[in-house]
């Protein structure tokens, strides 16, 4: 766990990098979601680059797609390409590395990006590996924002009427959104009896930028039966850096000269500090 923890805190160098080259890139919640890409693709889920095609790899799906600098971070690490070509090419003039994921690269299931569609289309693939009589597992990550989609809750009543329990969708649950705390964007009450409400099994992850608690979730999730589970991720958006921690105005911000280097020598203390 320390070794994951420490390897996140060095990824989150490769997302800072990768936005500084491209000049853009919504940094607040690539910080707050990357410990659960990490112990996801680390720890929890069988796919890679050599069973990318098999039929009963499991599915992992972004659909807060605008995070897509720490999925590639992740993805990278794990062999679906070369993490310097991404750094060299993000969202520049003709690279493969845009802004939002894109299902010509390997490793990426769907183009994500369109708020609400994420938890939708893994229903169905969830469907479809009941139907097939496969073993395979589903994942998506949303934001808090992203949940006043009415697309959302139309996926989670499917998920539940279908007793899809080999899905499990994650709440990166940070609070901020472009436009503010979510809570007066548009607020959620009691987020887990809301999920709870549409017959979902609901575990609160009081830490999820920890990735042992995290793991234990996931855990946690894979012996729930007949019903689909969610994750509530509690995050801190721009995990890593006081800089950046719990700033709405980091949702999408290119790190100037000193905060660059200010965040790089926050993160390599945060990496060091796991390892001890």
């Amino acid at each position: 766990m320390e070794n994951l923890t420490a390897l996140s805190y060095e990824l989150r160098k490769d997302v800072i990098n990768m936005i500084r080259s491209g000049k853009a890139g919504h940094i607040g919640g690539d910080m707050s979601v990357i410990d659960t890409l990490v112990t996801l693709y680390f720890k929890q889920m069988n796919i890679g680059p050599e069973n990318m095609d098999d039929p009963d790899r499991d599915r992992f799906v972004m659909s807060k797609g605008h995070s897509v600098e720490a999925l590639y971070a992740v993805l990278a690490e794990k062999g679906f390409f070369p993490i310097e070509e991404v750094i060299d090419t993000f969202s520049k003039f003709g690279s493969k590395f845009i802004g939002h994921p894109n299902n010509k690269l390997p490793g990426i299931e769907m183009n994500s990006g369109s708020l609400g569609h994420g938890l939708p289309v893994c229903v169905g693939m969830a469907l479809a590996g009941k139907m097939n009589h496969q073993n395979y597992r589903v994942y998506t990550v949303m934001g808090d924002g992203e949940l006043a989609e009415g697309s959302v809750w139309e996926g989670a009543m499917s998920a539940a009427h279908y007793k899809l329990d080999n899905l499990c969708a994650v709440v990166d649950r940070n609070r901020l959104q472009i436009s503010g705390n979510t809570e007066d964007v548009m607020h959620h009450d009691d987020l887990h009896e809301r999920f709870r409400s549409f017959g979902w099994h609901v575990i609160d992850v009081k830490n999820g930028n920890s990735i042992e608690e995290l793991d234990a979730a996931f855990e946690e999730a894979k012996t729930v039966k007949g019903k689909p589970t969610v994750l509530i991720a509690n995050t801190v958006k721009g995990c890593g850096s006081s800089v950046m921690e719990n700033k709405a105005s980091w949702h999408h911000h290119v790190p100037g000269d000193e905060e660059y280097e200010q965040i790089m020598k926050d993160l390599e203390e945060r990496k060091e500090a796991a390892l001890k």
